[in-house]
C-alpha cells in the first residue's frame, strides 16, 4: 500500500489501547493505579500517554527523575507524581514547589527531600535501590515529623509466578508497614508492578504500578487482554531487480540465490533497529512478510520482495500488535534475547517520529 505520507521512521501510538490496558489492570487490583511514564512513556511520550492513562482510570503518575516529573507539570498534568531516583547534591527544591512527591530510602535522602510528600522505600529484596531493613526503624522514627504519604517496595521476580522470592518480599513489605504502624505513620502501601497486577491481587495494596504492561507487553506466561501501543512503521525509498550473485550491504554477508525484487528502506540502528537482528529481521510490506538481508545499518535496511511488485511509499510495518501478521516487539526481543521493554524504549530517539491515535 503505498503511503501519501510516506514516513521514514514512525512510531504510531494507540491511546485507545493505552486506555483499554489501564481499565483492564485497574479492574484486576482493585486499588489506585500508579501509570509508570519514565524514559519519555517507554518511548512511547510521556505527556500523551500519562493524560490518557488519567482518562483510562489512573490516579498517580510515575517517573524515574524529577525533570521528567517537571516536565508533566510543565504540560499541565496536575496528578499526583512520584519520582524516585536522583543524585548525590541534586537540587529538588523546583519539583518540591511543583508539588512532587520524593522517594527517600536513606537520612540523606530525607534531608534532601525537605518539604516535599514522601514515600519511604524499604528494601524488601531487590537490592537496589531501597533502605535497608536493619536501617528501616531509624528512618522511620526520622520521617515523622515529616509529611510520609507512603511506602513502598519493588518485586524482583514477580514475573516469574510462583517464585519463592514474592512471598519472602512480602513478608518484609509487612514487617515494614508495621514498625511504620508502630511510629504513629498511616502511609498508603504500594509493592506490586504490572506482574504483580495480573498475577497477585493479594499484593495489590493500595496502589499498584503498571508500567510495561500499560504499553500492552504481556509480562507473565499466561495471555491477557493486553494490546500493544505502538506500532513502527517507514516506507520503501527505492526498490530494483538485482540479478541472482549480487550480494548486498557491508561485509556482503547475503547472496541473492536468484533474480529479485530489493527494496531500500530508511531506518537503521540509529532509529531502533538492533543490528543484532541482521540476517534475522523479518518486515511487513504491503501485507506480506518479508526478510531484511545483509546487515542493518545505520540509517537503512535492504528487504527481499522476491518477485513482488514494490514501488517507492509502500507502508513497512517493523512490529506492531501482530493483528496484521506483522512482527511484535515481543518478537524481536526473543531474537535478540532481551525484553520487549528495551525494543520500545529504544524508539525514545530524535529521528522517529511520534503519531497519537485517539487523542482526547
Amino acid at each position: 500500500m503505498s503511503d501519501q505520507n510516506a514516513p521514514r521512521a514512525e512510531a504510531v501510538v494507540d491511546l485507545d489501547a493505552l486506555r483499554h490496558n489501564v481499565a483492564l489492570l485497574a479492574g484486576r487490583a482493585h486499588a489506585q493505579v500508579m501509570a509508570v511514564v519514565k524514559a519519555d512513556g517507554y518511548g512511547h511520550g510521556a505527556v500523551p500517554v500519562a493524560r490518557a492513562a488519567l482518562q483510562g482510570g489512573a490516579t498517580w503518575l510515575g517517573s524515574c527523575s524529577a525533570p521528567e516529573a517537571l516536565h508533566l507539570r510543565e504540560n499541565g498534568i496536575e496528578a499526583p507524581i512520584l519520582a524516585w531516583l536522583y543524585t548525590a547534591g541534586e537540587d529538588l527544591s523546583a519539583a518540591v514547589a511543583a508539588g512532587v512527591d520524593l522517594s527517600v530510602a536513606s537520612l540523606d535522602e530525607l534531608k534532601a527531600a525537605e518539604g516535599a510528600r514522601i514515600h519511604l522505600k524499604i528494601d524488601t529484596g531487590l537490592n537496589r535501590n531501597g533502605c535497608p531493613p536493619e536501617l528501616w526503624r531509624e528512618l522511620v522514627n526520622a520521617a515523622k515529623d515529616h509529611n510520609v504519604a507512603a511506602i513502598w517496595s519493588h518485586l524482583a521476580s514477580a514475573d516469574e509466578p510462583g517464585d519463592p522470592s514474592i512471598e519472602r518480599q512480602r513478608a518484609r513489605f509487612d514487617w515494614a508497614y508495621e514498625v511504620a504502624q508502630e511510629a504513629g505513620l498511616t502511609p498508603l502501601r504500594h509493592l506490586a508492578n504490572s506482574a504483580a497486577t495480573l498475577t497477585r491481587p493479594d499484593l495489590s495494596y493500595d496502589m499498584v504500578r503498571v508500567g510495561i504492561a500499560m504499553y500492552g507487553l504481556n509480562p507473565v506466561p499466561q495471555p491477557e487482554d493486553l494490546r500493544p501501543v505502538m506500532t513502527f512503521r517507514s516506507s520503501v525509498v527505492h526498490a530494483k531487480r538485482t540479478p541472482a550473485g549480487e550480494s548486498v550491504s557491508y561485509g556482503q554477508t547475503w547472496t541473492a540465490e536468484r533474480d529479485t525484487t530489493l527494496a531500500l528502506v530508511p531506518v537503521g540502528y540509529a532509529d531502533g533497529v538492533p543490528r543484532g537482528l541482521s540476517g534475522r529481521l523479518e518486515v511487513l510490506v504491503n501485507g506480506m512478510r518479508k526478510p531484511v538481508v545483509g546487515r542493518v545499518c545505520m540509517d537503512q535496511i535492504v528487504v527481499d520482495c522476491g518477485d513482488d511488485d514494490v514501488k517507492p511509499g509502500d507502508e513497512v510495518l517493523l512490529f506492531g500488535p501482530g493483528d496484521r501478521g506483522e512482527p511484535t516487539a515481543t518478537e524481536w526481543a526473543d531474537l535478540l534475547g532481551t525484553i520487549d521493554y528495551e525494543i520500545v524504549t529504544n524508539m525514545y530517539r530524535p529521528r522517529v517520529r511520534r503519531r497519537y491515535l485517539g487523542v482526547k
